[in-house]
């Protein structure tokens, strides 16, 4: 038995750290949905802009989808004159280069790049590599197994650099797929929320591969996209908006991303990892932050990197307090065990394990080139 004075004094701690992990979270989420998420957009949009674009779709061992991604990108309403595509790929091992020529021969009226490179270096360095052959004022980048939700994407996306203080779009995400999906589906609901209120407050520090659009004039300002680290595209629209420009999710560009049906864990944990470094990455920028981007950058990086660390040092302090013979640390653990059966709570804990083990996991490795995971 512990002292009464000392226990008492660790359970204080372990929830005052509990309740600042918790608290923190919802004032932010609450701040953003109640005061932005339902204001009007600050932009001066014309839903008439056709700007040239360039769309990168990078590839490895894509072979079962490319031909997919393809015709979802030939579907867009967007003027055909307009638009050209760059497949990049990336060493593949299977018939995903035959398959993008074949794509291209039935497809003449689409302007189809490829670019092979002969070794696998990782996204981002496959992304600069099709930069080379870019034309376009605007680059897309979009994933090969993402779908985008109507043919009016793209026209929708563009539409928002209309306005010159707009510098990088991104879309909405809906998740599809066999793996955990009660967890994901309610995680990406949350997650919309936040990502367009910053959006409508400034920008977000958060960008998805499948559909990241940026100015091509900026793209070549910041030197491209970051090798360096796993969210290449996060880091480049953050530093895109640390510029003065706004990086938004927009409302009217949504995209599909199917969730694995086999090593769900290991898929998240890796998209962690790379969010970990992306923030981390970010915290030397934090001062010299836009008055409006300061908030969102100190609040994405405190939960990305601190908040999930109060979390298991209140769990720890409560597991050795209730070994140690207090009921009150056994009761409070139960609880919380009890508040996993609810799945906001349960999707919340699950995210902030994630964060906990991809920290200690960029220790061994960044995960910047990975194993292909199966989707279906």
């Amino acid at each position: 038995m512990l002292p009464t004075d000392l226990s008492n004094a660790m359970l204080l701690t372990a929830l005052l750290l509990a309740f600042t992990h918790f608290a923190t979270p919802i004032a932010y989420y609450s701040y953003l949905k109640i005061r932005w998420l339902h204001r009007p957009w600050n932009i001066k949009r014309d839903p008439g802009y056709r700007p040239r674009v360039t769309i990168v779709v990078p590839t490895y061992n894509e072979a079962k989808v490319i031909e997919s991604k393809l015709d979802d990108i030939a579907r867009q309403d967007y003027p055909k004159e307009l638009v050209e595509v760059i497949v990049v790929d990336s060493a593949s091992t299977d018939e995903t280069p035959a398959k993008v020529e074949e794509w291209a021969h039935r497809n003449p009226s689409i302007k189809l790049v490829l670019v092979r490179e002969l070794v696998r270096r990782g996204k981002a360095h496959a992304l600069n590599h099709a930069l080379k052959y870019a034309t376009g004022d605007i680059v897309v980048i979009t994933d090969a197994d993402a779908t985008w939700s109507s043919s009016n994407t793209l026209s929708n996306a563009m539409s928002w650099f209309s306005d010159p203080a707009i510098g990088a779009v991104t879309c909405l995400k809906i998740p599809a797929g066999k793996g955990l999906m009660s967890v994901e589906e309610s995680y990406r609901e949350l997650y919309n929320v936040v990502r367009l209120a910053e959006s409508k407050k400034h920008s977000t520090p958060v960008f998805h591969g499948e559909l990241a659009a940026f100015r091509r004039s900026l793209l070549e300002r910041v030197g491209g996209f970051p090798t360096s680290i796993g969210a290449d595209d996060s880091n480049t629209a953050t530093r895109v908006a640390l510029m003065g420009y706004r990086s938004i999710a927009v409302d009217n560009a949504w995209c599909t991303e199917k969730v694995p049906s086999r090593e769900y864990y290991t898929w998240r944990i890796r998209r962690a990892q790379h969010l970990v470094q992306h923030f981390t990455k970010t915290m030397k920028w934090l001062l010299r932050a836009p008055g409006e981007l300061k908030l969102v950058l100190l609040a994405e990086t405190w939960l990305h990197l601190a908040n999930p660390w109060l979390l298991l040092a209140s769990t720890l302090l409560l597991l050795y307090l209730a070994i140690t013979g207090s009921t009150t640390a056994l009761i409070l653990l139960a609880l919380g065990a009890l508040l996993l059966t609810l799945k906001l709570f349960r999707t919340w804990i699950t995210t902030q394990t994630y964060l906990v083990i991809a920290t200690l996991r960029n220790i061994q490795t960044k995960e910047i080139v990975w194993e292909k995971q199966e989707k279906e």
